[in-house]
């Protein structure tokens, strides 16, 4: 079976991302500001704390950090390592003084960040969601990247670079987290969690090559019903009419809302500010259906393209295949693209009941 403990990496994958680091670390440096990005799922949180630990590692010879052993890296993997400082725009939101702005409260934080190291030759500033910040706080972190020291390493964690000014991009060494060879990942679901061969293969399948995805749905078995029960769900109505849609809006959003479950994204307003408002806990839970939804929608596309055994629902949903031939593609498409604006308005403060009455206007009508 594939493992990676050897290299004392504790993610799984991503050859070229983690070849870039390890050259990087045996050099000595860590080069330019790191930028560690890929779909939500991907394993990017694995991923960082690999990088954290190689930083961090006190092992003398460089070609076998992290070891994994020594207390640098226990530390790191812990994120308790005194030279590591992590900020995030919803720990700028909380570290606010009365009447701060949030902008304010990232430049202050940022300027503390630069502080020499405590213990060893190199601080690690590490910056979750920084693509959720707004274009102040980016423009106040770009000064911070304008200036690098040969003492501070600056790691950037983001779903979505594109959402970053090309400025930042630019100085930054891109380490993309992205899907995971199929047998590679069963294995490491096997090693992992002990998980029957034919278990992991079907976890694999459903989580489409993302590690993070694949393991949550491992130790979360009530997700996986979930997503089970909504795909059956948005399937039959596929086959009702308007008002039965409508009326399963709000037992959706319910249900969506017991569930506790990492959320895709954290809706914030224009100025970076979370939305507390009545709606925000359905707009969550909307999020959490629309992520669900787009899946489904886009194996219902392959599988209209005569590839239904490339459709990973059809682990969860085996008539995936031959709905799927029976809509054709151009309405599939047509709500995969409306599915997708969804996704970025309700981010952006959308009616949570509003966007999924839209969406269930677009999903497709099947004749009974």
């Amino acid at each position: 079976m594939i493992e990676t403990l050897e290299s004392g990496f504790q993610s799984v994958g991503q050859a070229s991302a983690r070849r870039i680091a390890r050259h990087a670390a045996e050099r000595g440096h860590s080069g330019p500001t790191l930028l560690v990005h890929g779909p939500p799922g991907s394993g990017k949180r694995a991923f960082v704390d690999d990088l954290l630990a190689l930083a961090f590692c006190i092992e003398p010879d460089a070609s076998r950090r992290p070891c994994n052993a020594c207390r640098g890296c226990r530390d790191a993997r812990a994120r308790a390592h005194p030279d590591l400082v992590i900020g995030s725009t919803d720990a700028w939101r909380e570290q606010r003084s009365t009447g701060e702005s949030i902008v304010a409260a990232a430049r202050r934080w940022l300027l503390d960040a630069a502080g020499a190291p405590v213990v060893g030759e190199r601080r690690v500033v590490l910056i979750e969601h920084a693509d959720h910040a707004n274009e102040q706080v980016q423009n106040a972190l770009l000064k911070a990247l304008e200036e690098p020291t040969d003492r501070h390493t600056f790691i950037l964690v983001a779903d979505e670079p594109s959402r970053l000014l090309p400025t930042i991009r630019s100085r930054c060494q891109p380490l993309r987290i992205g899907r995971v060879p199929h047998d590679e990942l069963v294995a490491h679901l096997m090693n992992r969690r002990s998980l029957p061969a034919d278990q992991a293969e079907a976890l694999a399948r459903i989580a489409d090559g993302l590690s993070a995805t694949a393991l949550r749905f491992a130790d979360r078995a009530d997700l996986l019903d979930w997503r089970r029960r909504l795909h059956a769900e948005l399937l039959s109505l596929l086959e009702r009419g308007r008002a039965d849609r409508f009326a399963a809006i709000g037992d959706l959003l319910d249900e969506a809302g017991r569930l506790d479950a990492p959320l895709p994204e954290t809706p914030v307003d224009a100025d970076g500010e979370t939305v507390r408002t009545p709606a925000s806990a359905q707009r969550a839970a909307a999020l959490i259906i629309v992520d669900a939804w787009l899946s489904l929608a886009r194996d219902l596309l392959v599988a209209a393209a005569g590839r239904a055994e490339l459709a990973p629902g059809t682990e969860l949903s085996p008539e995936v295949a031959r709905i799927g031939l029976r809509l054709g593609t151009a309405p599939i498409i047509r709500v995969i693209r409306l599915l997708e604006r969804i996704h970025d308005g309700l981010r952006e403060n959308a009616a949570p009941r509003l966007a999924l009455e839209a969406a269930m206007l677009t999903w497709p009508q099947l004749e009974r």
